[in-house]
């Protein structure tokens, strides 16, 4: 497979490692909901990477669709690269703005997003799948890297999508109509049903369901007809028919009949062929409303009629938003909607790390209202403006907009999320010195996740017995309290290891500031001992 170089890639192709777990802290004033929590639907106001990041002990191999709009780089948007690398050459493009004179604004672009579509893969379920959004000037690279990130045997299809209702006439060369929304799968499904991911079907319209009529009165109900005919000619299928009237009927000059005669004499005898009211029409196949209801397959054109366009989204963002500053560059509602139809269940997380004008909740509750659906949404967004435009955005749509026109939107969807931004990182080396201790559930979600690769789940915290959750093959405790005295004076000893309680069969993994019991006991307790406060490292066995 080819692989796109480019300059910075060494140093970011394993950056994502290294970005340090940060605290989320929870914002009961600007959430919508009884009770913050991570669980929630979520927005998270924070540098997109550490956000990420911060995420993965609570939602790694979770997310069943990701949609993201990344910058474009079109050298206009004056977006800034801050990744934090280390590396003197990337240090020096710290804090500069990318615009079209900056010769190196292509890398700089490619090395933003490659770590952050590595993290994006690991939030991914097995049966997930990613849209992003792109144009020309990085749609070529976007491919090559995420072929790389995703694996080429995992690209599912290249959407366009018509994002102006009517061209430019003062374009100095094409008017550009389009954008691209670029598909991947975590895992692609060719057969097995269960194992990958597997594309939904599209609803159906009323105005598609009218073009079906019943002009026979057939029990079968309503229905249209296609063509009997087809242009991949066979003389075994060049044959004539003869119409109820008595008419000979041949298929068109160089084209046949798409079955046998056998078989179209089957499907007369089945009432499945219609030769027009009196009988003397050229032959057509019957196609029954009831067995197309399943749905339709998607095209690889989205056209601006069904999923909306640029104009169209920011208008109603100004419906929404009328007294705050508006949003540039919104994406339609009812195209994210279209990617939740294709990728999604009624009960699946929908991720967007660029957030913007928090379009993809709205989509998500939309969706949700009008199928009874349980999807949730997390939103990341690293802009100023993540509380009073993208979450004001979701709690005007939760709780209804009183000048809206839609009737929906004016009512609200109803729903509710928990608003977090990005604390201190969780620093090993600061519990020894006292500094920035985190809370117990941050550090247990922090050991847990990183020692067993598992989903941390905070309702099992029991930490009168230092316990923090069960893995596949360990029992986790951890002897924590954000407090020095306490940090200076317990350890894992004969007694602390006794309180641990009876054995279940599988080994303990025990994370304390200090250990006074030998191999000999520990092996007896089945304890896997771990040192606070140095950096802990993934179990392999």
């Amino acid at each position: 497979m080819p692989i796109l170089n480019f300059k910075g890639k060494s140093f970011v192709q394993n950056h994502h490692f290294g970005v340090k777990y940060h605290q989320l802290v929870p914002h009961q004033g600007k959430s919508l909901t009884d009770k913050v929590n991570l669980y929630d639907n979520l927005v998270v106001h924070g540098d997109n990477l550490k956000a990420l990041k911060a995420l993965l002990p609570t939602y790694a191999g979770k997310v069943k669709c990701i949609y993201i709009d990344p910058p474009y780089n079109t050298g206009n948007e004056q977006w800034i690269y801050n990744d934090n690398v280390n590396s003197p050459m990337m240090r020096e493009w710290l804090g500069n703005v990318v615009d079209k004179e900056d010769l190196n604004r292509h890398d700089k672009w490619l090395c933003m997003m490659m770590p952050r579509l590595k993290l994006l893969r690991e939030l991914l379920s097995e049966d997930g799948v990613i849209f992003v959004s792109i144009d020309d000037d990085e749609q070529h690279h976007l491919r090559m890297l995420m072929d790389e990130v995703f694996g080429s045997n995992n690209f599912i299809t290249n959407i366009i999508w018509q994002k102006k209702f009517s061209p430019q006439n003062d374009a100095k060369y094409f008017s550009d109509m389009h954008d691209f929304i670029i598909c991947y799968a975590k895992n692609r499904n060719d057969g097995d049903i269960n194992h990958g991911w597997i594309r939904n079907l599209l609803p159906r319209s009323e105005e598609m369901n009218s073009r079906y009529k019943n002009p026979d009165n057939d029990p079968r109900g309503p229905w249209t007809s296609g063509d009997l005919s087809v242009k991949t000619y066979s003389e075994e299928y060049d044959y004539p028919i003869e119409t109820p009237s008595g008419r000979i009927v041949h298929p068109p000059k160089g084209s046949c009949w798409r079955v046998s005669k056998e078989k179209l004499n089957t499907l007369i005898k089945d009432n499945r062929i219609w030769f027009g009211k009196e009988g003397k029409s050229v032959p057509r196949l019957k196609r029954f409303l009831s067995e197309v209801q399943g749905g339709l397959v998607p095209g690889t054109v989205w056209l601006n009629q069904e999923v909306g366009h640029n104009q169209q989204a920011k208008q109603y963002l100004n419906q929404i938003l009328h007294d705050k500053e508006s949003f540039n560059t919104p994406k339609p509602v009812s195209l994210i909607k279209r990617i939740i139809q294709i990728a999604s269940n009624e009960d699946s997380i929908i991720l967007d790390s660029f957030a913007g004008s928090g379009s993809t909740a709205h989509a998500v509750l939309e969706q949700n209202k009008e199928d009874n659906g349980n999807r949730k949404f997390i939103l990341v967004e690293m802009e100023d403006y993540a509380d009073e435009l993208t979450a004001e955005r979701v709690r005007r749509v939760i709780q209804g907009v009183p000048t809206a026109k839609d009737d929906g939107l004016r009512k609200g969807l109803g729903g509710t999320f928990s608003y977090f931004t990005l604390g201190a990182p969780i620093e090993m080396e600061a519990i020894l010195h006292g500094k920035s201790l985190p809370s117990y559930e941050d550090l247990a979600r922090y050991v847990f996740f990183t020692s067993t690769g598992e989903e941390f789940d905070p309702s099992n915290i029991d930490q009168d017995q230092n316990f923090i959750g069960e893995s596949s093959q360990y029992e986790v405790y951890l002897f924590y309290r954000p407090d020095m005295e306490y940090l200076k004076s317990t350890s894992l000893n004969l007694e602390t290891a006794k309180q641990l309680g009876e054995l279940n069969g599988k080994k303990r993994l025990v994370f304390a500031p200090m250990k006074y019991l030998d191999q000999e006991y520990l092996h007896e307790y089945k304890i896997e001992f771990s040192q606070l406060p140095f950096e802990i490292y993934r179990m392999k066995d």
